[in-house]
C-alpha cells in the first residue's frame, strides 16, 4: 500500500482502545454515544505552510467521532483525518 495524505492530512487506522479502570466501574461502549476513537498512525505528511505536523508513524492518537473520511485500501478500512481533528497522541 503506498498512501501519501497531502496537505494536514494524516492516514489511520483503527485500534481497539485498552479498557483498563483502577476503580472497576466498567462503562459499556453502546453507552459512550460520542467518544473519541483510538487510532494508530499509517501515513503522515510533512504538512502545509504554517501547519507543524508532529506525529509519527505508529504513534497511537485520539481522534473525535465524525471528524474522518473512510477509505477502503485493499480490502481494508482507513480513514484520512486533518490534523486539527487529532485530540491527542497516547503515550504508553
Amino acid at each position: 500500500m503506498n498512501i501519501r495524505p497531502l496537505a494536514d492530512r494524516v492516514l489511520l487506522k483503527a485500534v481497539a482502545p485498552i479498557m483498563d479502570s483502577q476503580s472497576g466501574i466498567y462503562i459499556p461502549e453502546s453507552a459512550q454515544k460520542e467518544r473519541p476513537f483510538m487510532y494508530e498512525v499509517i501515513s503522515v505528511w510533512p504538512g502545509k505552510e504554517g501547519v507543524t505536523m508532529s506525529l509519527n508513524i505508529w504513534d497511537k492518537v485520539l481522534s473525535g467521532q465524525y471528524s474522518w473520511d473512510d477509505v477502503k485500501v485493499d480490502w481494508k478500512d482507513y480513514k484520512i483525518v486533518a490534523m486539527d481533528y487529532i485530540l491527542a497522541v497516547v503515550e504508553d
